[in-house]
């Protein structure tokens, strides 16, 4: 059986990220919005939600239950402060939070609290993530 770890990651996000596009909308403000402090400006991509939420998918996927602090962290990136050295900055949180909710409405994820608090995949969205490490060639 083929799963997402035998897939390159780029491929699975991307064919991800299109099925997502059929399943759930991005909001009006994502078009305007910078995805962290430590960015100068808002992404090329116009379709950049959905290949963050195909991201986030797999990311919750690969590290079990994670919580919007850790999305955080790993979505961050080098805040460049002039003639001042730089600091790493965490990634937007309302962005992380925003596509979570989406993908608890699509059914994707669920909230959990024991044994550790965060969340994980539901088996639809494993279902989802397997079927399109399967179609990826």
């Amino acid at each position: 059986m083929v799963s997402i770890y035998d897939k390159n990651p780029q491929l699975l996000v991307a064919k991800a990220s299109d099925e997502l596009k059929k399943k759930m909308s991005a909001p009006s403000w994502s078009l305007y919005v910078k995805t962290g402090v430590s960015r100068d400006r808002v992404p090329e991509n116009p379709d950049w939600w959905y290949v963050r939420a195909a991201s986030i998918m797999r990311r919750i996927h690969l590290n079990g239950p994670v919580g919007v602090e850790r999305l955080r962290t790993y979505y961050g990136g080098l805040h460049r402060r002039g003639h001042k050295p730089a600091h790493f900055a965490r990634g937007g949180g309302k962005i992380v939070r925003v596509i979570l909710q989406d993908l608890e409405k699509a059914g994707f994820v669920q909230k959990v609290d024991k044994p550790k608090k965060g969340r994980i995949l539901t088996a639809d969205g494993k279902r989802f993530l397997n079927a399109v490490a399967k179609s990826v060639a």
